[in-house]
């Protein structure tokens, strides 16, 4: 979503203030000009008229933000109109509301509104000396509760206030009954050119928006009004912002304040039944088992708008296109003498004109035919040049260059947006982001991005043989290895640990450690448990949820997978066993976690290499070996026993055996998938 022109308003309830620019009055700023003061509510009126004749004249499309909310609490504009539209509210202000430049009743239009209903209130803050019948002066003493205090985007952006306080410190509610039938009146003056975002898509020419400029202003600089400030730094972050992850949002009655995140996690994430197989099935093949996973699985992740140095490994939550062209404008690849192109064949002979053109230090003329300018690597070239020489292949005397063609037109020269057009999408929606990804966002002056927050992954181990490593072990207990793997792993792929510990073999226990970890996180891994034995709890514990079930992959190593929901949480019951754990994590773990946290399937690449060992193995199962490339061949652990655990270390990736049967022998070509393939 893109718009030529960007304009804030920072607006104001009172009186005309006045011939000197002041605070707490009306400010206006287009993005790359200079703030606007406006004395009093008229004049701003005249202006933005202007301003929007003006660019619908030369086809811009402009975005509009005030600094007020568009709508009051659920259930207010039905009460007063009979419908929830918030534009009959509008057009219900526009009819009552007087406004001069040295006057205005908008303290008594909020007493006759109290008067609709049952108490004292909602609206409070009389600000005149005089009474105003039923619109107390404290807020403390209403007792009308038939509307919520905040709207729920309120609730969202911290520091905001209440449209229903008039006067004093953080009063909306004033600026609200005053700008409200001034939006009406643009709205209807300008028809079918204006949306009205949230509540219409911003499609049109000119999009009328909510925004808050102390989500994106700091303090203002010495001797600099802060209104003034806050609508300039507003407008220039709007203006170099990918604005449509900001504008997805799902529109509530209230409206919504542009650049407050809004969370949209499913309730529940996923259906009961999804990790149900068909009926009959006993022994599941890997890419059954790895389909139903992609078909069945969503992302259950809210939204967040972070800067680029933050959002590596990040998740985008939208598509994004460039702000500009890369490069901007034509440019030399070369240190060199720009000249306009043709065919140069044979001896050339072009005047030099005096200056040059150096990156970030344009030369601002024109460059006539049959004459050559010095330019630099990088540097935009000069009105008329189109070619460049190199430096090494020409002969300076005095003021005359010289050289040798054939050089074709256009040579050495970068053209304007032959990297990238203004408005090209760069990445889609799923896209991780990486290193040359924020290179690529940057050059295009992209600072901020909307992403997926961070997949919350609990990791549990369970069993009363487990030992944590650093204390003592009886010996009937072994180490538990299967956390401190998982953790760094799911670490590594970009999600938020949620270290759950250790539970116990004790069903009430694991239950309460579920219960707590639902609340806390987006999918469980366990370890442990997962299979159908008497101390298996995890598998017990999901059955009786309704939404377990039990996986036999026809794989080896790793058989069983626990899956189910746990309070609307996706729980994977990993096998206990630490090879089994790591391979099944990186098989089936690895690409649904990254759909569940918003990004895209994950298949792992390999490639073909011969084989350093020999191998027969059974039809009916997938198998993968512990492996290593060594003098160009893949060699095999010494062992495939599911217990050695040091052959994860040992090992570099796998070598994957299809469901066929196979009898492998030297140099017979196998796929190795390397553990970089799983970002291990």
């Amino acid at each position: 979503m893109t718009f030529d022109t960007i304009v804030i308003v920072d607006w104001s309830g009172g009186n005309d203030r006045g011939p000197t620019p002041v605070k707490d009055a009306i400010w206006a700023c287009v993005a790359g000009q200079d703030p606007i003061y406006f004395r009093n509510r008229i004049l701003v009126e005249t202006w933005l008229i202007e301003l929007f004749e003006r660019e619908l004249a030369a086809g811009r499309r402009v975005m509009a933000g005030f600094d007020f909310p568009f709508a009051y609490p659920a259930g207010f504009a039905k009460a007063i109109t009979g419908t929830d539209d918030p534009f009959a509210m509008w057009a219900w202000l526009n009819d009552h509301i007087e406004d001069a430049a040295k006057a205005n009743n908008r303290f008594d239009v909020a007493g006759a509104l109290n008067t609709k209903f049952d108490g004292i209130g909602p609206f409070w803050g009389n600000g005149l000396a005089r009474d105003i019948p039923h619109l107390p002066k404290k807020g403390n003493i209403r007792t009308n509760t038939d509307f919520p205090e905040r709207r729920a985007v309120e609730n969202h952006a911290k520091g905001s206030f209440t449209c229903w306080q008039l006067a004093g410190a953080g009063a909306v509610g004033s600026q609200v009954l005053m700008g409200l039938p001034v939006l009406h009146r643009l709205r209807e003056r300008f028809k079918d050119a204006v949306s009205v975002w949230p509540f219409e898509a911003p499609s049109k020419q000119i999009a009328l928006i909510e925004v808050w400029p102390t989500l994106f202003a700091g303090p203002a600089p010495d001797g600099m009004i802060k209104d003034a400030h806050q609508v300039k730094t507003t407008a220039a972050y709007f203006a170099k912002t990918n604005l449509a992850a900001l504008l997805n949002v799902t529109a509530p009655v209230e409206g919504w304040i542009l650049g407050v995140p809004q969370e949209k996690r499913p309730t529940p994430p996923l259906r009961n039944d999804c990790f149900a197989m068909p009926q009959g099935a006993h022994w599941t093949p890997v890419d059954v088992a790895l389909a139903h996973l992609k078909s069945n699985l969503l992302a259950v992740t809210g939204t967040k708008t972070v800067t680029l140095k933050k959002a590596n490994k990040r998740i985008l939550a939208s598509d994004i296109a460039s702000l500009r062209a890369h490069p901007p404008t034509p440019n030399s690849a070369v240190d060199g003498y720009g000249f306009a192109g043709g065919a140069a064949l044979g001896e050339q002979a072009l005047t030099l004109v005096d200056g040059r053109s150096a990156a970030g230090q344009p030369y601002d003329g024109y460059v006539e035919k049959g004459r050559a300018i010095r330019v630099l690597t990088g540097a935009a070239l000069p009105s008329g040049v189109d070619t460049v020489v190199l430096q090494e292949d020409v002969v300076i005397d005095g003021d005359q260059l010289r050289f040798h063609g054939p050089l074709k037109q256009g040579a050495n020269a970068r053209r304007a947006g032959e990297d990238m057009v203004a408005g090209q999408n760069i990445f889609s929606a799923g896209h991780k982001l990486r290193p040359v990804d924020l290179a690529t966002l940057a050059a295009t002056g992209i600072g901020k991005v909307a992403v997926r927050k961070k997949l919350r992954v609990g990791i549990l181990s369970t069993g009363d043989e487990l030992a944590q490593a650093g204390t003592a072990a009886r010996e009937d207990q072994i180490y538990d290895a299967n956390r401190p793997m998982l953790r760094s792993l799911v670490q590594t792929w970009g999600h938020k640990v949620v270290d759950l510990g250790c539970a116990p073999d004790l069903r009430d226990e694991l239950r309460k450690t579920l219960d707590a970890a639902a609340k806390k996180c987006d999918v469980i891994l366990t370890s442990g448990g997962a299979s159908a034995g008497d101390e298996d709890h995890m598998s017990a514990l999901l059955e009786g949820t309704g939404s377990f079930a039990l996986w036999r992959i026809a794989m080896k190593p790793g058989r069983p997978l626990a899956l189910g929901l746990w309070n609307g949480v996706p729980v994977f019951g990993l096998p206990g066993n630490p090879v089994a754990a790591l391979i099944c994590a990186l098989v089936f773990a690895r690409p649904s976690l990254s759909v569940l946290a918003g990004g895209a399937w994950l298949e792992p690449q390999g490639f073909t290499l011969p084989a350093a060992f020999t191998k027969s193995k059974k039809a009916g199962r997938r198998e993968y070996i512990r492996a290593r490339i060594e003098d160009g061949k893949v060699t095999a652990f010494v062992s495939e026993g599911s217990g050695r655990v040091s052959g994860l270390s040992w090992a570099e990736g796998l070598v994957e055996f299809g469901d066929e049967a196979k009898v492998i022998v030297h140099c017979d070509p196998v796929r190795f998938i390397p553990y970089s393939s799983f970002e291990l």
